[in-house]
């Protein structure tokens, strides 16, 4: 008889944010405002990025790829959440829960990846520039990404098959705001020790393995940035990565602070607030970086939004 049969939940009740209840009209309106920049601003530079053929380079191809990436985040987790601060029942189907889980860890698996692809990209612009095109070129950079949001895929079907294959007995209430791995796992009514010691493996690989790359990646690019006898080259190669980083540290500082730590020291309050930065605020602030901190961004919006707004006589 399989773990599944013997599952007795049939749903689960997100606790979310009980210590907020008196707040959770402000903190409904906070997170819808948050919400609406995300949509707008990864919506614009997808649309910048495809009329825009100044923009038609690997590096914002993968921009392209990254505000699609957010938006399919955000659409995961937002919407239960909205669900759940309005409504007095805060539940969420196993089948739900299972979906929501899946796309969760797939989602976070390609936008790991595609970072460390965003930084193997920065490494050969300016390290290696005259073979650029020839390595760079549209019909690798399409391989690149599709092997990439096609990497979520597995990660996501086994680390949720086998968590969901456990029993569930009761309770069947999740301490958070979403089905995320380590809070589902504490209502399983079984041995957990070799999932817990496979998931934090997976992570670890996951998590660490594009962040080896990009590290990588940024020590070359700053040996050879220290090499150029150019203020300006120097200033302008820093300028095209400096957005670039800090995606980097906001995404692996939560991520890696939210599951690769000590069992003793998990946190359900702190962890819930870590997951709100990266699977809520950090898409909002994607946009926001890559368009203030880039100059061709910045004016590629321009033109694309005076065209939209200019009106043509009759």
């Amino acid at each position: 008889m399989s773990g599944l049969n013997k599952t007795m939940v049939t749903e689960f009740i997100l606790l979310g944010f009980p210590n907020l209840a008196q707040f959770q009209p402000l903190f409904f309106v906070v997170l819808l405002l948050i919400y609406m920049v995300t949509l707008l601003g990864n919506i614009l530079i997808i649309l910048t990025t495809i009329v825009d053929p100044a923009l038609h380079s690997p590096m914002y191809l993968f921009l392209q790829n990254l505000s699609l990436l957010d938006i399919c985040f955000t659409l995961v987790v937002v919407p239960q959440l909205f669900s759940n601060l309005l409504t007095e029942k805060k539940s969420i189907s196993f089948i739900g829960c299972m979906a929501q889980m899946f796309f969760f860890f797939s989602f976070g698996t390609v936008e790991c990846f595609l970072l460390a692809a965003m930084a193997y990209d920065r490494y050969v612009a300016i390290c290696n520039p005259l073979h650029y095109r020839n390595i760079m070129n549209r019909r690798a950079c399409t391989q690149v990404l599709l092997a990439l949001w096609l990497s979520g895929i597995p990660v996501g079907t086994l680390q949720t098959a086998w968590l969901f294959s456990l029993p569930f007995c009761g309770p069947n209430k999740v301490n958070h705001f979403f089905c995320d791995g380590p809070p589902v796992l504490e209502l399983v009514c079984a041995d957990t020790s070799l999932f817990e010691t496979y998931s934090l493996t997976a992570t670890v690989i996951i998590i660490m393995s594009p962040f080896v790359l990009i590290l990588g990646s940024y020590i070359c690019i700053l040996h050879t940035v220290l090499k150029m006898n150019s203020a300006a080259g120097r200033h302008k190669a820093f300028s095209t990565c400096s957005s670039h980083l800090i995606v980097v540290t906001l995404l692996y500082g939560t991520g890696i602070l939210a599951y690769i730590q000590p069992k003793s020291d998990y946190s359900p309050d702190i962890k819930k607030l870590l997951s709100l930065s990266y699977t809520v605020v950090t898409p909002t602030l994607n946009p926001i970086i890559y368009s203030l901190r880039n100059n061709e961004v910045k004016e590629s919006l321009w033109r694309t939004l005076w065209r939209k707004t200019v009106i043509t006589p009759f």
